[in-house]
């Protein structure tokens, strides 16, 4: 199976991917690895693990589904099966869901439905929750919306910070995110509405 990571930043997310396609836990190959930033450090490990890149600036695309849809033709002739979210920090139009629909997978850092958005951390650590966590979901077009796959809690410290608690939220999406990867490969998914059942 091929596989398209999309990217913005550090790629601690993609980094595991990469690791667990090479130890063969993952059955597949990252085809393609893209970003929207051109100083993505994300970029970096994906070059040195021998991965093709691209940069798509969005200033030169008219409108988000014009670069979506330079990004959907790149991932065909690549053959991707499935595209993987991993801290990519555009909003996909809906031509890219319908092109791809129940294949795109996202990594978020709480447990869905509560704290959409991209300060998941932030906003669980100022509700006063005791408890936040993982979750990888199919993408739909709605923000973080998209039928649950797999989820794992973490507790909040009284003395957590976003630094503290994104440190200990960010080892489990390495845990939990190749794990859903996996399972998607080997056809174990099953959507059925808004549930996700694994075979």
């Amino acid at each position: 199976m091929k596989i398209a990571v999309l990217c913005s930043g550090n790629g601690t997310n993609l980094q595991a991917i990469i690791d667990s396609v090479k130890s063969g836990y993952i059955p597949g190959e990252i085809a393609l690895v893209v970003s929207d930033n051109n100083d993505a450090h994300a970029l970096i490990r994906a070059k040195e693990a021998g991965i093709e890149t691209i940069v798509l600036a969005a200033k030169d695309y008219k409108s988000r589904e014009d670069y979506d849809k330079e990004i959907v033709k790149r991932l065909r002739k690549k053959d991707v099966a499935l595209v993987a979210l991993a801290g990519y920090m555009r909003i996909l139009s809906p031509y890219f869901i319908r092109e791809y629909k129940d294949r795109i997978i996202n990594v978020h850092p709480a447990l869905l439905p509560s704290f959409k958005g991209s300060h998941g951390i932030r906003d669980a650590l100022e509700s006063g929750s005791k408890v936040t966590g993982v979750t990888v979901h199919f993408v739909n077009e709605k923000l973080d919306d998209g039928p649950i796959i797999l989820q794992k809690p973490v507790d909040i410290k009284d003395n957590d910070t976003e630094e503290t608690l994104l440190d200990r939220i960010h080892k489990e999406e390495h845990k939990i995110y190749p794990e859903a990867i996996k399972l998607f490969a080997l056809g174990k998914l099953r959507i059925d509405g808004r549930r996700v059942s694994v075979r």
